[in-house]
Parts: structure tokens; sequence; C-alpha cells
């Protein structure tokens, strides 16, 4: 937990520089690849899959260390070259789990968060779910666990795996040569972010492109077909929270919905999008048939309400920065309540960027979790500390978070939707 929040500390920042180099290039070129309220939800959603992880919020059916310790049939003392074989056997167990995401119902809840910016840029790399609180492909790391590499060893690599699939989230790099035959590049990666029909689920490779050509899911970007990002059955909403839980919540109601006991049942199992026939005619949902005719989810951002929003962030960030940076000084309870006020924060602001009615009210709850911290521990967490009105500080964000958040709900229409193209 400890080390996790420490990586992050760096890791954080490092993404941020990075995706403001792009947004800069990108004005340079005249390319739009950036929207200020989609880029908040992208960064937004990244923050409560960092609070899951660190928080330590998944369940682990079984552990690698359990798999290791039963069916290794190799015991060495971590050779350097135990390192490539760990990086190969995660990237094999991340192009199936991928694939299993992608291609069957119940598994797409996990994943669809990452695709469902209409946008494609660095931002959007980190739409990361909360709702994968249960390990479940443990099993494809059965070949790694026999061929005896260490869970020491896999502890090392796998965030360097992870943040090896940051960097081809991007529509400035155009293809690469013969790099193209070897890694994931970002031509790849636009390919398996379109919902074209020529590049629907394909490219499922984390970082060698080896495995689509070996299993037949191959697909080289084309020039006279642009891709188009997001998903078939658009979000249309800016919160991280709504998104996690609408294809699971979909599948839950078709599941009551359908009259064939049947397909209750294998509703769940079946291929990405499927519902069983007396539900689609009896519940339509929209979604988009041909790429060219999509029309991009956008609510109003007046100045002010933009400015407000990136604040919002902002401030979230710092907020998040302390917590990490202290970790060691807090107690579990203290950590689980200050990811409470974070989560919080991030579904207020995100519904409001939706104009949603419920987010004065998530505000409200947002105030009272903040009070009662101050409360019952006697200032913010530990932060007089280190600044002496840290408290009176985050206080006073409180009270102009929630007056702002109260006059934006009273002043703008609620529910209204711009279409952008």
């Amino acid at each position: 937990m400890e080390l996790y929040a420490a990586v992050l500390n760096y890791a954080i920042p490092f993404f941020l520089i990075l995706i403001t180099i792009e947004y800069v290039i990108s004005r340079k070129r005249r390319i739009q690849t950036f929207r200020s309220f989609d880029t908040i939800s992208s960064l937004s959603s990244g923050l409560t899959n960092a609070w899951k992880d660190v928080l330590g919020l998944t369940i682990i059916i079984v552990s690698y260390e359990w798999l290791y310790d039963h069916i290794a049939l190799i015991n060495l003392p971590d050779p350097w070259w135990m390192y490539f074989v760990a990086f190969i056997g995660l990237d094999f167990a991340g192009y199936w789990s991928h694939r299993f995401e992608h291609r069957i119902n119940i598994f797409w809840n996990r994943h669809i968060i990452h695709h469902s910016s209409e946008e494609f840029n660095l931002a959007c790399a980190l739409r990361q779910p909360v709702s994968t609180i249960i390990g479940v492909f443990f099993f494809l790391m059965i070949p790694t666990a026999i061929l005896g590499v260490s869970p020491k060893v896999i502890a090392i690599v796998a965030p360097l795996h992870l943040f090896a699939q940051f960097w081809y989230h991007t529509r400035l790099i155009n293809k690469l040569g013969w790099l193209e035959h070897i890694i994931v590049t970002p031509s790849h990666h636009r390919v398996h972010h379109a919902i074209n029909d020529q590049y629907i689920d394909k490219n499922f490779s984390q970082v060698f492109i080896v495995w689509d050509k070996w299993f037949g899911t191959f697909q080289q970007e084309l020039d006279d077909v642009p891709a188009v990002y997001g998903v078939k059955r658009a979000v249309q909403t800016w919160n991280p929270f709504l998104i996690n839980i609408q294809h699971f919540s979909l599948l839950l109601k078709d599941t009551f919905r359908t009259g064939n006991f049947a397909d209750k049942l294998k509703l769940w199992t079946m291929p990405t999008g499927w519902r069983p026939a007396d539900v689609i005619d009896q519940y339509p949902v929209a979604y988009t048939i041909e790429a060219s005719d999509q029309v991009k989810y956008q609510t109003p951002e007046t100045p002010f309400k933009k400015a407000w929003s990136w604040f919002q962030l902002i401030f979230t960030l710092l907020l998040t920065g302390y917590l990490f940076n202290t970790i060691s000084d807090q107690t579990f309870a203290h950590m689980l309540l200050y990811g409470l006020f974070i989560m919080l924060t991030i579904f207020s602001y995100t519904s409001l960027m939706d104009q949603s009615k419920i987010a004065l009210p998530a505000e409200l709850l947002k105030v009272c979790v903040g009070i009662y911290s101050v409360y019952t521990i006697g200032d913010w967490f530990g932060l007089n500390k280190m600044i002496s009105v840290g408290t009176i500080l985050v206080m006073s964000y409180l009270v102009i978070s929630l007056g702002a958040t109260a006059y934006f709900s009273v002043n703008e229409k609620v529910g209204t939707a711009l279409k952008a193209r």
C-alpha cells in the first residue's frame, strides 16, 4: 500500500507533464484532441482507480504467490532473465484478459470506461475502472508461475509493464516503420479504440503486437478509414462512477426483463452487447450503427464553469498528493474516510459537468464527510503540521465548493446536453 502510493507520487506528475506536452503540441499543430470536460473526466477516472488500488479494495480469489508456492517447477534465485520472462508472461496474460473483457458481456463492465472517451489522447489512457474489485484472471498467470517467476519479480515488473502502455494513447505519432511489426504503437492502438466496423475488437496486445498477429486479431490502421473513438452505446456522462456501472446495470435489468429463463443465464457469458430478443424489442437502447454518424457527448462549457471544473480537479489532485505523501502517518480508517471524501468530490463535480440534479446532494454529503473528518481528527488529517492554516484552507474550500455547486445547480438548466461533432 505505502509502496504503491510512493510510486504514484512520481507517476502522476510524470503523466500530467506528458499530457500537458501533448496538449501544447496538438494546439501548435491545430489538431483537436482535447476537450476540457472530457479530459477532466479522464483524469478523474484515473484518480478513482488510484485510490481503489492504494486502499486495496480488490478481492483476489487466488493470489500469484499461492500459485507460485504450489505449482512452480523451477526455483532459482531470480536471475536477470527471469525479469524478461516475467514481462513476457504478463504481456501474454494481458492480451487474453483484454480480449476476454472485450468479448464477454460480464467482463466488458470492467473495461468500458477505458474506451468511453470519444477523444484519443494521453489523458484517456488514465480512464481506468473502479469496478474491477474481484481478480478473476489469475489462471492466466499459471504459465509464469510454473516457470518459477517469483512474486518479487512480478511485483517489480508489473508496474513497468502497466506504465509501458501509457505512451501510445495519442494521435500525434504516425506509424513507426519496423517497430510496427514488434510492439504496440499509437497506430495499432488507435485501431483498438475505434468503433469503425473494420477496427472494432482488434489489436488487444498491450506491449508486443505479435500476440494479435499470432491469434488472428490484428488490424492495421487504414489511411482511408479515419478512426472514430468511443463505444457503440455512448455513455453520455462525464461521471466515472456512472460509467463504471452502466453496462452491469443493463445486464442486470435485462436479466429480470427477459421472459426466457435460459437467456437470464447465458446473457452474462454471451458476446459483448448481446441482448435477449424480447428485451431488444421492448426496451431498445440507442447505439451508433455507422461510426461516421457518431455525435459526441458535450454539455455547456461556460468559461466560469470550465475554470471551476479545472479548479476542482487540481484541488483534488493536491489533496490526493498530500495523503499519498503522508500515508505512513495515517490509520487505515482515516485513509478510508479520506478516500470516501475524494470519491464524493469527484462524483459531485463530474455530475455538475453533466448538469445532473444529483450534483448538489453529492456535494452536501461531501461537505458533511469533510466536517466530520475535521471534528473527529482535530484537523485535516494532520495537515496543520505542514501548513499551520491547512485546516482553515480546506474548510474554506468546502464552503466555496458548496456555494459554487449550488450556484451552478440553480442557474443552469439541469439535464441539458449539447451535441457536438
